[in-house]
């Protein structure tokens, strides 16, 4: 095990990380922007360097700094956290030259299925169905139409190298498309340095699946079940369920086990490390799911799987990279009750969703049993323009589904934050809507539940 590691990351999954690492005896660094200075991930790690100015791109994604901050701080290895430099492999082989461990997936897991055309090609040589679409970035509006010819409006724009929904535009007809493609290639280029894009099918009213997969430096891939994260806003996830209310049907067990069965496949096709995930589209109407992506990171909802199994994929992050197999405690996971999490944003619901950055002035978490925040921000405090603008996650857990929502919606009702703008009325609203407590939502139920509010 490492005795020191930086954290390449901020906000509440720095502050997570390091909660693990603490409990492991390992020392460990974080890095800061000016924006970040004194904020509360820099309070949660044993020594704090600064890496930049406020922009991203000159602070949490300036490698030269980040592996300068590592050398001086003596660590050991480098944990990448989720997003910004998380998924590049130009930034885990820079932490490799630099003689340091990177705790993450090997470098050929990464380009085999970091770049969304790549893991595309990955998915049906492992026998998986990807989502109907482009096996190639496309370039022109001629070539994107060959694409629509074959699969049908409406479509969707998407980014090669990025995630979370960044840059996704939906085409409807032709006179959409010229406008959607430079849209998501321009926010593309800003967010993760590629421009390029292509389109596939869009679902019409999908369910989103994932499956939380993780392996060793011994060829074991274990599926450590599945979450759905249909309850979105701009593409985005604010809720986050395990088990899957998708799956809840006659035929959900066979549904669940092929799914879980189709991660596998992918990531030792790929020859997995550590801790990852591969997202689906549920296609209900047609009864089929289709390949998404592979997240190869620890993902933001990762709580939920460690609620309802026990385990800390976090120190187990720490423990393969540092070449030890998984116990059997991973090898036989069996999910337990039910866990939701619920993203609390500094947002405005009711205009969009817009971000609403400002100080935090109170700031009051509930306690409860089966209750756990992973907070990013503290009192007194700040949410940034500069960044993500979620303030934390609140995760309940309960035996059976409508008890996880009960006190999920008891855990928001108890917090007090002040004087921001944020999502928390919004969310529980949602949670005792009938749509959802009855399990039948899909990703398009949020902002048109928002809408009718």
């Amino acid at each position: 095990m490492f005795d020191k590691i930086l954290i390449a990351n901020r906000g509440e999954i720095a502050a997570r990380i390091a909660r693990s690492c603490k409990a492991l005896g390992v020392a460990t660094v974080g890095i800061h922007s000016d924006a970040d200075e004194g904020a509360f991930h820099t309070r949660q790690v044993d020594a704090s360097y600064r890496v930049g100015p406020a922009a991203v791109r000159e602070s949490y994604m300036n490698v030269e700094a980040i592996l300068a901050a590592a050398k001086a701080s003596g660590a050991r290895a480098v944990h990448p956290g989720y997003g910004l430099l998380s998924e590049k492999s130009h930034f885990a082989q820079a932490v490799l030259d630099a003689g340091l461990v990177w705790i993450g997936p090997p470098i050929s897991a990464l380009e085999k299925v970091g770049d969304k055309m790549r893991a595309r090609h990955t998915a049906i040589a492992a026998g998986v169905s990807p989502v109907p679409g482009a096996d190639a970035p496309v370039s022109t509006v001629e070539e994107a139409l060959a694409v629509l010819a074959v699969i049908g409006y409406p479509a969707l724009v998407k980014a090669v190298g990025g995630g979370g929904g960044i840059g996704m535009q939906i085409v409807r007809d032709e006179a959409q498309l010229e406008r959607a493609m430079k849209s998501c290639s321009d926010r593309a280029a800003q967010a993760f340095g590629d421009a390029r894009v292509y389109i596939e099918r869009y679902v019409e009213r999908p369910r989103h699946i994932e499956v939380q997969i993780f392996g060793d430096t011994h060829g074991q891939v274990v599926a450590l079940g599945e979450r759905e994260c249909s309850l979105q806003r701009r593409h985005q996830k604010i809720v986050e369920e395990s088990p899957a209310p998708a799956f809840a049907g006659a035929d959900g067990a066979k549904k669940r086990a092929e799914i879980l069965d189709a991660a596998v496949r992918i990531g030792r096709a790929v020859g997995y490390v550590g801790a990852g995930t591969c997202e689906f589209i549920w296609d209900a109407a047609r009864g089929e799911f289709y390949f998404l992506e592979v997240n190869c990171r620890i993902q933001v909802e990762h709580p939920v799987t460690e609620m309802v199994t026990g385990l800390d994929l976090v120190a187990m992050q720490l423990k393969v990279a540092s070449g030890e197999p998984l116990p059997p405690a991973f090898l036989d996971a069996t999910p337990r009750g039910h866990a939701i999490e619920a993203r609390l944003y500094a947002e405005d619901p009711a205009k969009g969703f817009i971000p609403k950055p400002g100080d935090v002035n109170e700031l009051v978490w509930p306690t409860a049993e089966h209750l756990r925040i992973d907070a990013g921000v503290d009192a007194p405090g700040k949410v940034t323009p500069y960044y993500d603008p979620m303030i934390a996650k609140i995760i309940a857990w309960g035996e059976t589904r409508a008890e996880a929502i009960a006190r999920l919606d008891a855990a928001l009702a108890a917090t007090q934050i002040a004087p921001l703008t944020t999502n928390q009325r919004f969310l529980r609203d949602v949670l005792v809507s009938e749509a959802f407590t009855a399990g039948a939502y899909d990703t398009t139920f949020a902002e048109q539940f928002a809408k009718r509010k």
